[in-house]
């Protein structure tokens, strides 16, 4: 069941602001007999491109080869003040492909709950037997793509059989759950914490905690110069997690959310390089290119949805101006840098 409905956005009195809690929370179970028992083809999974947090489960998507499994439904990458839209943009459809007519994300939210007043986000996770929304807070959805369709991949694909002992490994399990609490706190979300202020003070708060977050995560890879990611030589939940924003940072939220005190690029080596890593790589580590795939089609449009976001929520009266560059939006690997 749905949680109480909450705000699109929200401010403190003090111009922070507020991200509202996601509002659909049901789960997908490898269990036969739940409520959504994972079966082939019976889910349906809606994001928008340019969404960080819908980013995530694309990406876990083509990590866990369930492209054959979980169909994929895309939205126009811009979120105008009706939300999300089928407009046939950056690869989106001009109607939702499950319910001819809609055009927007919103009638689908209010096809489960009519009269529904609450946040539409992606991603959304869509159970087509039922008709409804199991989920659409993205870091519950793409744990249920790595444990609860497990028994539907090939063996190779499977948890127990990945390197590393998969995505969530068990005794990693605290020290990611660690690292992402404070990484969402102060980067993943606290780039829009800092874009969306909507006083200096606000700005200050959430900027300078920012970039001390940065700091600690370019010295956790320092400090391990010879892995490749975040805890080890494999790929977990972390990096996930961390590249969606980082792969936006210099492209939009330097220029646009002001997050301006440094650069991915050329004040972060460790961090740049795992990037390029995760952003190039077509071979295994990345299951063909799964960060790739996911990102370069729409990487050219991060700054003009950006612009566009920031806009509706903080200066709705100004007009339309989009950030050009930087002139080269991911730069290549080069020698022994890659994977």
């Amino acid at each position: 069941m749905p949680m109480p409905q909450q705000k699109d956005t929200g401010y403190q009195k003090d111009g922070n602001f507020i991200r509202p809690a996601s509002t659909f929370r049901d789960f997908v179970s490898k269990d036969p007999a739940s409520q959504f028992p994972a079966e082939k083809g019976r889910y349906a999974l809606y994001i928008s491109a340019g969404c960080p947090w819908a980013h995530r489960t694309l990406i876990v998507r083509g990590l866990k080869h369930l492209e054959d499994i979980i169909e994929l439904h895309l939205v126009g990458s811009l979120k105008l003040p009706a939300g999300w839209k089928f407009d046939g943009t950056f690869g989106s459809s001009t109607q939702d492909p499950l319910h001819p007519g809609f055009t927007t994300l919103r009638q689908l939210y209010e096809l489960v709950e009519p009269g529904y007043s609450g946040r539409v986000t992606v991603p959304v996770l869509w159970d087509k037997k039922s008709g409804t929304i199991v989920n659409n807070e993205s870091s519950e959805i793409i744990r249920m793509f790595y444990t609860e369709f497990d028994d539907l991949v090939a063996p190779q694909y499977r948890e127990a059989n990945r390197p590393g002992g998969g995505l969530f490994p068990e005794p990693l399990r605290s020290q990611i759950d660690e690292l992402n609490e404070w990484v969402y706190s102060t980067v993943n979300n606290g780039v829009y914490k800092t874009g969306f202020a909507r006083t200096q003070e606000a700005y200050e708060e959430n900027l300078y905690p920012l970039f001390e977050s940065l700091d600690r995560l370019e010295a956790i890879l320092a400090s391990h110069p010879s892995q490749a990611f975040l805890f080890g030589d494999h790929i977990t939940e972390a990096d996930v997690r961390l590249y969606t924003t980082l792969v936006r940072f210099d492209v939009g939220y330097v220029p646009i959310f002001y997050c301006n005190l440094k650069t991915i690029r050329h004040d972060y080596p460790h961090l740049h390089l795992w990037l390029r890593r995760l952003y190039w790589d077509q071979g295994e580590a990345t299951a063909g290119g799964a960060f790739y795939k996911a990102t370069e089609p729409w990487i050219k449009f991060y700054g003009e949805g950006y612009a566009n976001a920031r806009q509706a929520v903080v200066t709705p009266e100004s007009p339309l101006i989009v950030p050009k560059g930087p002139a080269v939006l991911m730069e290549t690997l080069k020698g022994d840098e890659h994977l």
